[in-house]
């Protein structure tokens, strides 16, 4: 099992290196990541017998990391807008649907999974085409997917206390405690990219690898309620794609947010 994590980890380093330097290619590589993701997550959906719209939620999903990447956007707030008119459809859509049993949640599912998955992710596009972009992808990269590193090696090795068992009975409060530090740990390492004082990265640091934490239980509480325990299995050794995207779908615009008003 840790040689095919290994593998697996090892080749997305390698999809990252090779498409974080030029800013449409990355684009595109973050809009695949959301088609798994997207994929996976209505998968767990329907395994829990909801009737999501997969075809449209893909659709739209899609159109939002290509319209930031191909600079697409209509107007300031086109985001709101976007989701106002998606839920439209989705009800003129059932208008021609004889079978109206479970519509609510199927229309609130598809919203919730195009809104968490794929507008959530594509902030990492957002991020890459600010001002010194790379090095802010960089950052948020090393500082996200090192807490991730830190909370598996030692959870797995010394973790003894579940952190919160009715979530993730796997999880336990040392490997949370390890998450935090190599977090911070990260956050150092980024000092190059991010030219910020040492009090400034340890706080981004802590408040990072805290809030990705908080989206790695979240998707286990999707998956949870979903009864499944991976999204999926195109990773072997890890589970699916939402498996590794989960910590960045916090992380990533709380932190385009945070940069985006400094750099004002």
């Amino acid at each position: 099992m840790l040689e095919k994590r290994v593998i697996s980890f090892v080749a997305l380093i390698a999809v990252t290196i090779g498409t974080i330097f030029v800013d449409w290619l990355c684009g595109i590589a973050v809009a695949a990541f959301i088609a798994v993701g997207l994929h996976e997550f209505f998968a767990m959906l329907e395994h829990k017998g909801i009737r999501a719209y997969r075809c449209f939620g893909l659709a739209v999903g899609l159109l939002i990391p290509f319209s930031i990447t191909f600079r697409f956007e209509s107007t300031k707030g086109w985001e709101l807008l976007f989701i106002i008119l998606s839920l439209l459809m989705l009800i003129l859509m059932q208008f021609r649907s004889r079978q109206n049993s479970g519509v609510t949640v199927g229309i609130s599912a598809t919203l919730f999974g195009v809104i968490y998955v794929s507008w959530f992710f594509s902030f990492l596009i957002r991020i890459r085409y600010l001002p010194g972009g790379l090095g802010l992808l960089a950052a948020v990269l090393l500082i996200t997917k090192l807490g991730d590193i830190g909370a598996y090696l030692v959870g797995v090795r010394f973790g003894k206390r579940p952190l919160l068992p009715s979530i993730s009975p796997k999880k336990s409060a040392e490997g949370a405690v390890a998450g935090l530090v190599f977090s911070l740990a990260g956050a150092f390492i980024s000092r190059p990219f991010l030219n910020f004082s040492g009090p400034h990265l340890a706080a981004l640091g802590i408040v990072l690898g805290i809030i990705g934490q908080l989206g790695d239980l979240s998707e286990s509480l999707v998956k949870r309620d979903c009864q499944v325990k991976d999204s999926g299995s195109i990773l072997p050794g890890m589970g699916g794609i939402l498996d590794e995207m989960d910590s960045l779908l916090f992380t990533a615009p709380v932190f385009y947010f945070y940069i985006s008003t400094i750099l004002k």
